[in-house]
């Protein structure tokens, strides 16, 4: 169990695939795996909120971080304006966090005024929802495949090509331009 929350504690979408098919490979259940990654999302909060509080009070002091704070206040809005509308209600941050990072996700909740257990509930929700995407997926496609290596490639390129195709539709659809 510990390897399989190891994977789930890496920061980049990639654990998903691994931790799921060595959890299935080791026989754990899915209620035992989502578990786990509900224990990494904690795990998660308690080490990225110091870190944030602490650049939250950089930025006040530091000119250079009260931009960058400023431009990412700008950039959140962009990104919620694509998720429902510009006011950060709880549906809209939990598809920021769906939609980019729990992390993310947080620091729009901390920026809407949601203190550290609400924060981190809204986001720990988008990426549960994204962890049961991707878990899904992940085990849906490796009954096809049966190969664990095959399936995490091809989970992995979605994660990163659907996204890029969403875009470029949605742009398309909205601005009546070509797709390509």
């Amino acid at each position: 169990m510990l390897s399989v929350l190891m994977l789930f504690l890496i920061p980049v979408g990639g654990g998903i695939p691994a931790g799921v098919l060595l959890a299935r490979t080791n026989g754990l259940a899915w209620p035992v795996t989502a578990g786990l990654y509900l224990i990494s999302d904690v795990i998660l909060a308690f080490a990225f909120e110091p870190i944030l509080r602490l650049l939250v009070a950089l930025g006040r002091k530091l000119p250079l971080l009260a931009r960058v704070a400023a431009a990412m206040k700008v950039m959140m809005d962009r990104t919620a304006a694509h998720y429902g509308g510009v006011g950060a209600g709880p549906f809209t941050l939990v598809m920021i966090a769906f939609g980019v990072d729990p992390m993310t996700g947080r620091a729009a909740a901390m920026a809407a005024g949601h203190g550290f257990v609400a924060g981190w509930a809204i986001a720990i929700a988008g990426d549960m929802l994204y962890y049961a995407v991707i878990a899904l997926t992940t085990l849906r496609l490796n009954a096809y495949f049966k190969d664990p290596n095959t399936t995490m490639l091809i989970v992995l390129g979605a994660m990163i090509v659907v996204p890029i195709l969403v875009r470029r539709l949605k742009s398309a659809y909205f601005h009546k331009r070509p797709v390509w």
